[in-house]
């Protein structure tokens, strides 16, 4: 059993594109530039946030943080991604989710600049991938995808397991792994909640990406020996041992599960901190195509 090390694979990338800028900025060429529209004070959200703009310190990337109060109209949010998308000097944005109730989060979304959208949120690099042509990938799936790669994971004809649908992680994964290019080549299957005999599939997968956020749903009588778990989910629970009450866990029961596997990604530790470098990953390439 191969435990996949997301935060050694994301130290790594993130090594990688500090030498890239340091290399672009001693050719006199522009530093990337990334920024982030917060609405409202969600904890989570502000956390997630500040995590991105550290990150950008760490590689040497330029960083703005536009907040906004939980009450600004969808008008006047639409008005201030306007001025993003027409200022040269932000190569990439994103706007951090959850948005308040009160603005349509998919008006917001399409309104990016798809040139811009490092989160690869916009229906035109959706489409794009969807289609196989070079776009921004939306950054976890980007990142389950380059843990495999770097750990020369064969997923070639087999059977992979997508549980969870969303647009952000299940969808886009199930879509990337099926395509016809090195390291996908899978046969996929895309579960979600209301999936029947949901145990038959599990058993049968070679591979099973669990995306669904129920705290260790995936156990051992779920899976079959030699299976490659990825695991995406990220819950709170509580433990009475813990300083700050709870413990982090991912959809699978790792202790048990990983003794039948042959790679597994743990929580935390696993595909996590790859999100955050997939995203500045993205962020350079488009500063790339404004050279």
């Amino acid at each position: 059993m191969t435990i996949i090390d997301g935060k050694k694979i994301s130290e790594d990338i993130l090594n990688e594109i500090s030498l890239e800028v340091e290399q672009r900025t001693n050719k006199g060429y522009k530093t990337p530039h990334l920024a982030a529209i917060l609405v409202g004070d969600d904890g989570p959200s502000q956390t997630y946030v500040n995590s991105k703009i550290n990150a950008c310190k760490e590689v040497g990337f330029k960083s703005s943080l536009f907040k906004y109060d939980n009450n600004i109209t969808e008008k006047k949010l639409l008005e201030e991604i306007g001025k993003i998308n027409n200022d040269d000097d932000i190569d990439g944005f994103i706007v951090q989710l959850p948005l308040p109730n009160s603005i349509n989060q998919e008006n917001i979304l399409n309104c990016v600049n798809p040139n811009k959208d490092v989160d690869g949120f916009h229906p035109i690099n959706y489409g794009k991938m969807t289609l196989g042509i070079d776009s921004f990938v939306p950054a976890t799936p980007h990142g389950i995808l380059e843990l495999i790669k770097r750990y020369k994971i064969d997923l070639n004809g087999k059977k992979c397991l997508v549980i969870g649908r969303s647009q952000i992680v299940g969808r886009p994964i199930s879509i990337l792994l099926s395509q016809s290019k090195e390291f996908c080549n899978a046969t996929v299957t895309l579960a979600h909640s209301r999936t029947l005999n949901l145990n038959e599939l599990t058993l049968d997968a070679d591979v099973i990406i669990s995306a669904i956020g129920r705290p260790e749903f995936l156990t051992e009588n779920m899976v079959k020996e030699g299976s490659i778990i990825i695991d995406v989910g990220i819950s709170r629970v509580k433990d009475d041992n813990s300083n700050k009450g709870y413990k982090i866990v991912g959809d699978v029961d790792f202790k048990n599960v990983s003794k039948k596997t042959s790679f597994i990604t743990p929580v935390p530790g696993g595909v996590g901190p790859m999100t955050i470098a997939m995203l500045l990953r993205n962020t350079l390439l488009a500063c790339r195509k404004n050279d």
